[in-house]
C-alpha cells in the first residue's frame, strides 16, 4: 500500500509538466510498471490481482513508451534527490518561523512579555501563509534543483530573486491582512531568513572546499604538477574540480593565456604566468608533467599551433572536449581526453543550424541504407537525437547494423528503431520494407567505396553504387518519398578510379529522376571523413602499433579531410537546404598533406618518425591522385545560409540517352564484361581510367 501511495504522490503531486521534475515522474511510471508486474491494480477499484489494461498498455499487456526513461541505476538516485529536497524544505520552514520570531524579539528588545498578544496571534496567523507562499517561491526559482556542492553566483542570483518576490508579497500581506505587523517584523524577518537560507546553502560548498584544500596541500608533494592552457570559463571548472578532486592526487600549478590582460592574476590560487610562447620556460620552472588544454572555442589554426609546442615539451597533453560535445557546459576531469589527430588539422568548428534540422527530422520516418557503416552509423546517431518517428538502420552486414542498433538502444531508448538486413541491388526486398514502414526521408550511404578494391573488381562498383542507387531511387520515387539524399565523394570530381566514376554517375541519376519525379533527390559530396572504414588513419594506427614501417604512396599527395561527425552534420544539414536536384559540396576545409598526418600520428604514439618508426613511399596505387578537386568547373557554385555548404546547380543531360546507356551498363556488368571501364568512360566523360597522376 506504501508503494501505491508513494507512486501516485510521484506521478500526480510532483509531476506537472514541468521538464525540471521530468525524471521524479520517470521513477513514477517505473513505479506502477514494478506494481503491475507484482499484480497491483492502480487504474482501478479491483484488488483481485487481475491484469488490467489501461491507457499505458498495449493488447499485449506491455508497457508502452510515453516519455524518456532513466536506466535502472538512477532510480535510486531520484529518490534521495527528493529525500534532500524535502529535507532542504523543511530547514527553510524552520528558518523561516525561526527568523521572524526573533524579528519579532528584536522589535521588542528580546523582552517577550512585552509582546502585545495582538502581535503574537498576527505571527501564529500570517507565518504559516508566507511560509507557504515562499516553499511555493523557492520551487518556482530552482532552489531545490541545485548541487550545492557546485553552488555559485548563478545559484546566489536566484536566491535573490526569490526574496525580492517574498518582499512584494510581505507588502500584500501587511496591506490585506486585519492585523498589521510592524514594519521592523517584515524587514528584519525577510533580512534573517535571507541570511540563513544563504547560508546553510553555500555552507556545505565551502566546508567541503576547506576540507578539500588541506587534504591537498598535505598531499601536494606526491601530486601530478599541471599546466592549464585557457583561462577562461573551461580552465577555471576545471581547476576548481582538481581542488575538490584530491583523490586524483593533481595540482594546477600555473596557467598559459594569450590575453596580456590577464598575465599575473590569480585563479582560485593558481597564477597566470606568460602566453603560448612561454610554455616551454614555464614547463620546466614549474617541473610540470601534464599539460590541459582547456580552451574548447578557440579556432582551428590556434589549436593546432600551441598543440604543436605543447607535444614539443615532452609532456602528456589532455584537451577538453569541443562545446557542442559536452551535454551541460560543464568541463570534468572525466571529460578529458588525449590529443588526436583531428585537433592538429587545424580546422575550425562546425556550426550547423540546429533547430532547423530538429524540425526537419521531428516525427518523420527516416531511413538510413549503409546505416552500419561509419557514414551511416554517425548518420543514425545524429538523426537519433532529432526525435524521429521511426529510424530504419537498413544494412547487408549484420555485425555493424546489429552494433549501431545496441548503441541506439542505450542512449535513445525513446526512439523507435528497426534494423533491417537486406541489399539495395534486391527490389523485392526494397518493395517490402517500403511498404511496410513507408519512409519519408532517406540518406542514401550504402556504396563500395574502397579504391583499389574496386579497381579490382569493377563490375561489382557498378552493381552496387549505381545500378543499387538507380533502383532505391526509383523505388523512393514510386512510394512518394519526400527527400532522398546522396551520400557522395570529391572522387566523382574528373574521377580516374572507377569508384569515383560509379558515385559521378550516381549522382547523375540522382538529378534524373529529380527531373522526372515528385521526390526531391539531391546528392552531398565531401572528401575524406577520418576513422572511416578503409581510411588511413586506421591503417597507418595499425602500423605504428606493429612497429612499423608506416607506408605513405607518395610524399606529395594531399587530401581533403574531416571528420565523420563534422561531415554527418553538414549532410543533414544539406538535406535541410536541398529543393531538389543539387550537388550540396562540403568546405573541407585546408588540404592536409599525408606524409605530415602520418609523422604526427607517430608523435602521437610518443615516437619519432624515421627513427622509432621508419616511413616508406610505395607509389601511387591504380587509380589514385595527387591531388582531389572538389567541384566540376562546369557546375559553378552557390552560396547557401552555411558558409561550409556550397551548391552546384544541376548539369543538362539527355536523359533518355542516360536511361539508354544504364540499360547498357547494367548488362555489361551482369555478364562480368572486362571491358566496363572503357563503358563507364563512354558514358562519364570526364572519367579517364588510364590517367595515373
Amino acid at each position: 500500500m506504501f508503494e501505491l501511495y508513494f507512486n501516485i504522490f510521484y506521478e500526480k503531486l510532483i509531476y506537472k509538466g514541468d521538464k525540471s521534475c521530468k525524471y521524479f515522474a520517470v521513477w513514477g511510471k517505473r513505479r506502477k510498471s514494478y506494481m503491475k508486474n507484482k499484480n497491483f491494480n492502480i487504474n482501478s477499484n479491483t484488488n483481485d490481482g487481475s491484469k488490467v489494461n489501461d491507457n499505458n498498455t498495449n493488447h499485449k499487456g506491455v508497457t508502452k513508451y510515453d516519455g524518456p526513461e532513466k536506466p535502472d541505476a538512477y532510480m535510486g538516485n531520484d529518490r534521495q534527490w527528493v529525500v534532500r529536497a524535502f529535507l532542504l524544505a523543511f530547514i527553510d520552514v524552520c528558518i523561516m518561523a525561526v527568523s521572524f520570531f526573533f524579528a519579532l524579539m528584536i522589535r521588542f528588545e528580546f523582552a517577550y512579555s512585552h509582546i502585545p498578544d495582538l502581535y503574537l496571534a498576527g505571527y501564529i496567523k500570517i507565518v504559516p501563509v508566507f511560509v507557504a507562499i515562499a516553499l511555493a517561491v523557492f520551487y518556482i526559482f530552482r532552489l531545490y534543483h541545485s548541487i550545492w556542492r557546485f553552488a555559485s553566483i548563478n545559484e546566489f542570483m536566484h536566491i535573490i530573486g526569490a526574496f525580492l518576490v517574498l518582499a512584494v508579497v510581505s507588502v500584500t500581506i501587511h496591506e490585506v491582512y486585519e492585523i498589521k505587523m510592524p514594519y521592523a517584523f517584515w524587514i528584519i524577518g525577510l533580512m534573517l531568513s535571507f541570511a540563513l537560507c544563504t547560508a546553510c546553502r553555500f555552507a556545505y560548498r565551502f566546508i567541503r572546499t576547506g576540507q578539500k584544500m588541506l587534504e591537498q596541500r598535505g598531499s601536494a608533494n606526491g601530486d601530478e604538477k599541471v599546466m592549464i592552457i585557457g583561462a577562461g570559463n573551461a580552465g577555471r571548472m576545471l581547476i576548481r574540480e582538481l581542488i575538490m578532486s584530491s583523490h586524483l592526487h593533481t595540482k594546477a600549478c600555473c596557467i598559459i593565456d594569450d590575453n596580456p590582460a590577464k598575465l599575473g592574476r590569480f585563479i582560485d590560487g593558481v597564477p597566470i604566468v606568460g602566453n603560448r610562447n612561454d610554455i616551454p620556460e614555464m614547463v620546466e620552472k614549474y617541473d610540470i608533467t601534464k599539460i590541459v588544454y582547456a580552451v574548447p572555442s578557440t579556432s582551428g589554426k590556434d589549436r593546432k599551433d600551441i598543440l604543436n609546442i605543447c607535444k614539443d615539451t615532452g609532456c602528456d597533453v589532455s584537451v577538453v572536449p569541443g562545446i557542442y560535445q559536452m551535454v551541460d557546459g560543464r568541463v570534468s576531469v572525466s571529460n578529458l581526453r588525449p590529443v588526436s589527430i583531428e585537433d592538429l588539422l587545424g580546422r575550425d568548428p562546425v556550426v550547423v543550424d540546429n533547430d532547423g534540422i530538429h524540425s526537419f527530422l521531428q516525427g518523420k520516418v527516416v531511413m538510413v541504407t549503409g546505416g552500419g557503416g561509419s557514414i551511416g552509423s554517425e548518420l543514425c546517431r545524429q538523426i537519433a537525437r532529432e526525435d524521429p518517428k521511426l529510424l530504419i538502420i537498413f544494412d547487408i552486414y549484420e555485425n555493424n547494423a546489429y552494433d549501431i542498433q545496441q548503441e541506439l538502444k542505450r542512449k535513445y531508448p525513446y526512439v523507435r528503431v528497426e534494423t533491417l538486413i537486406g541489399s539495395v541491388r534486391n527490389t523485392n526486398r526494397l518493395h517490402y520494407v517500403f511498404q511496410t514502414y513507408h519512409p519519408e526521408i532517406i540518406y542514401h550511404a550504402a556504396a563500395h567505396k574502397h579504391v583499389p578494391l574496386m579497381e579490382e573488381s569493377p563490375n561489382e562498383a557498378i552493381k552496387n553504387n549505381v545500378l543499387g542507387t538507380l533502383k532505391l531511387s526509383r523505388i523512393a520515387a514510386e512510394y512518394h518519398v519526400k527527400k532522398f539524399v546522396l551520400i557522395s565523394t570529391d572522387k566523382a570530381v574528373n574521377p580516374t578510379n572507377i569508384m569515383g566514376a560509379s558515385k559521378r554517375l550516381c549522382e547523375m541519376v540522382i538529378q534524373m529522376m529529380n527531373r522526372q519525379t515528385e521526390t526531391d533527390f539531391v546528392a552531398v559530396r565531401f572528401g575524406n571523413v577520418l576513422g572511416s572504414n578503409g581510411s588511413v588513419i586506421p591503417l597507418f594506427k595499425k602500423q605504428i602499433e606493429d612497429g612499423g614501417p608506416v607506408t605513405v604512396t607518395d610524399k606529395r599527395i594531399i587530401r581533403y579531410f574531416m571528420t565523420i561527425p563534422e561531415a554527418v552534420a553538414l549532410v543533414l544539414q544539406a538535406g535541410l537546404y536541398a529543393h531538389g536536384g543539387e550537388i550540396f559540396v562540403l568546405d573541407m576545409g585546408e588540404p592536409v598533406k599525408i606524409d605530415d598526418m602520418a609523422r604526427n600520428l607517430i608523435r602521437l604514439s610518443g615516437l619519432e618518425p624515421d627513427v622509432d618508426i621508419q616511413i616508406v613511399y610505395t607509389g601511387l596505387r591504380p587509380g589514385e591522385k595527387l591531388y582531389e578537386e572538389m567541384l566540376m568547373s562546369e557546375e559553378g557554385l552557390k552560396e547557401t545560409p552555411n558558409k561550409l555548404i556550397h551548391v552546384g546547380e544541376p548539369i543538362e543531360m539527355d536523359d533518355e540517352l542516360f536511361e539508354k546507356q544504364l540499360e547498357m551498363l547494367e548488362k555489361a556488368c551482369t555478364s562480368e564484361a572486362k571491358d566496363i571501364k572503357q563503358i563507364v568512360a563512354s558514358v562519364v566523360k570526364t572519367y579517364h581510367p588510364d590517367l595515373e597522376n
